[in-house]
């Protein structure tokens, strides 16, 4: 049986490691379409965007792991289709037999015509290169276009201002991270950013005129997910690749994990979540149902920030269904935890800077009222 995974990120990785520490040792093949190693990507809008983590802290395992493991890596592979039909994929080398398939092609970022034709320098922040470039202007200390008050516009200013950049952030809503923490909770990261020097321009639609008084420009627009060879090779897709309660695809052979699959979560209906903790563990429970296992993914979502002196988890997921009410507790310029009730029930918590309480907060998820 070989098992074959698509896309050299966290959820490849973790999925490779993961058949390996269930005793499998039969034929693993690992295609990373980039020349590095598998990597983490949260680091490149912080610790390593900052000048603090090397390059080498970023990879989720080094070149003699992969050796040790027999995982047959292959770095700079693009697979250019699939077929179902008889289990076989295609690459500039040729084609290649597999048993069972998992696609973590992540995604990629939402490009901003007005930003291309601008004349002004863009980046979109995806790759170790992206990073590094961004890194390297920061140092001389340009006026930065921010286009999105998202989680990689907020800590991408955090870092330019670290810099001693002068920041502009544009966002088309009235608040930064309003469709992810509400307005009560959105108030404070937007208080945090202004305190640092950062300019918010919201509410509005951001302008050519706006991006040539920048001498860089970055885009955080969101991402779109990488379905290209799900969509030829005929899977089913809507805003991601459609997966079961299990991560398989409408191909019994075939599963999709992290930033790619659209899961049906048995709490929390149809979710594409690309966050960092899903990658790794979605990767796992894949991993585990293609050497056999039939498990259901019903983890939470998990997600984490650092901008200045915050540092935020968040657990949960507020969904398509809202919220009633937001209970805050504790000092929202220093340290302090926010539930995100309905009907009494809290549907998502996170704290700044308690770090102690990870543990408490995510098992509030489902119980009663903090109110």
């Amino acid at each position: 049986m070989t098992l074959a995974i698509v896309g050299g990120g966290l959820a490849g990785a973790k999925a490779a490691a993961e058949i390996r520490e269930r005793g499998y040792d039969g034929p693993v093949v690992l295609y990373a379409a980039e020349p590095h190693l598998p990597y983490e990507r949260p680091p490149l809008s912080k610790g390593f965007l900052l000048g603090r983590d090397p390059v080498d802290s970023m990879y989720v395992h080094d070149a003699a792991w992969y050796a040790a493991h027999s995982i047959d890596l292959r770095l700079g592979t693009q697979v250019t289709a699939i077929s179902p039909a008889d289990h076989r994929l295609r690459t500039p080398a040729g084609e290649e037999s597999y048993t069972r398939l998992l696609l973590a092609t992540g995604a990629y970022p939402r490009r901003l015509g007005l930003a291309d034709e601008s004349g002004v320098p863009v980046v979109y922040l995806r790759t170790i290169e992206d990073s590094e470039r961004l890194r390297t202007a920061f140092a001389a200390r340009p006026r930065v276009a921010i286009v999105g008050a998202g989680w990689i516009g907020l800590e991408v200013a955090a870092a330019a201002r670290e810099a001693g950049c002068a920041v502009t952030v544009y966002d088309l809503t009235d608040l930064p991270l309003r469709g992810v923490l509400g307005p009560e909770v959105a108030q404070v990261f937007a208080d945090l950013h202004r305190a640092h020097g950062v300019e918010l321009v919201l509410g509005t639609q951001v302008t050519a005129a706006n991006l040539h008084a920048a001498d860089l420009v970055v885009v955080g627009i969101g991402a779109i997910p990488e379905i290209s060879l799900a969509q030829t090779a005929g899977l089913q897709i809507a805003n991601g690749i459609l997966v079961d309660a299990q991560l398989r695809t409408s191909d019994p052979d075939i599963y999709a994990a992290g930033d790619v699959a659209n899961h049906d979560h048995p709490l929390l209906d149809r979710l594409r979540s690309e966050h960092w903790d899903n990658a790794i563990e979605q990767a796992k429970t894949a991993a585990r149902n293609m050497l056999g296992g039939d498990e259901v993914y019903d983890r939470q979502p998990y997600f984490f920030t650092d901008q200045y002196d915050f540092g935020m988890e968040y657990f949960g997921h507020v969904g398509p269904y809202g919220y009633d009410t937001v209970v805050i507790k504790g000092d929202t310029t220093s340290a302090f935890r926010a539930y995100w009730e309905r009907r009494g029930v809290i549907v998502a918590a996170m704290h700044v800077n308690e770090w102690g309480a990870s543990d408490e907060i995510r098992a509030s998820i489902g119980t009663t009222s903090k109110g």
